[in-house]
């Protein structure tokens, strides 16, 4: 279901969140003009989330250099977050900002609701300045992310729309060749 997003501009959405000791509002506006990271878990308090966050949170700056914000949001609220943030050392070294979702709007503008539970799959949404999604991951709930692969893909999405015409394959990291498509090519990688 969620593929059919790539490509699409996000839904307009806006929330409460907590970034850097505050409560603020963030909404869709705020994701366009630069590259953006959405990542959706399933619950404050938990398992497997905060070993994500705390990777994602390892990444932060790295990102922030590449001109990307990071967004996680679950369904629970900004206080949750808040709380979350003051009691976990791993949370608590987060710096950008934790969306709360409690009536699930977002979650299901970006379609990772599991309804039956009220919580978000693991979805992580890479959007263009455009407010475009480029790239979508969606695990099973005890599968984690690994953020530095995360990485490695927003720089092969910002390498491929700075280079019309070229495309990254498999493994591409950064200075490495890129591939032009064309009928020379056909049959020959």
């Amino acid at each position: 279901m969620s593929a059919t997003l790539i490509n699409t501009e996000i839904k307009p959405f806006k929330a409460e969140a907590f970034h850097n000791g505050e409560f603020v509002t963030v909404s869709s506006e705020d994701l366009k003009g630069k590259w953006a990271i959405v990542f959706f878990y399933p619950a404050d308090f938990t398992f497997v989330c905060p070993t994500e966050l705390g990777d994602l949170a390892d990444y932060y700056s790295q990102l922030k250099d590449m001109g990307v914000e990071v967004y996680s949001v679950s369904t629970d609220t900004h206080f949750t977050h808040k709380a979350w943030h003051d009691t976990s050392e791993t949370i608590g070294k987060i710096d950008f900002p934790m969306i709360g979702d409690p009536t699930g709007a977002i979650t299901r503008n970006f379609g990772v609701m599991i309804e039956e539970a009220g919580l978000a799959e693991r979805g992580t949404f890479v959007i263009d300045p455009e407010g475009k999604i480029q790239i979508i991951e969606i695990n099973a709930g005890g599968v984690g992310r690994d953020a530095g692969e995360l990485v490695r893909k927003v720089k092969a999405a910002q390498y491929v729309a700075a280079h019309p015409g070229e495309v990254c394959p498999a493994k591409w990291k950064e200075g490495e060749a890129t591939l032009a498509p064309s009928l020379d090519l056909v049959g020959k990688i």
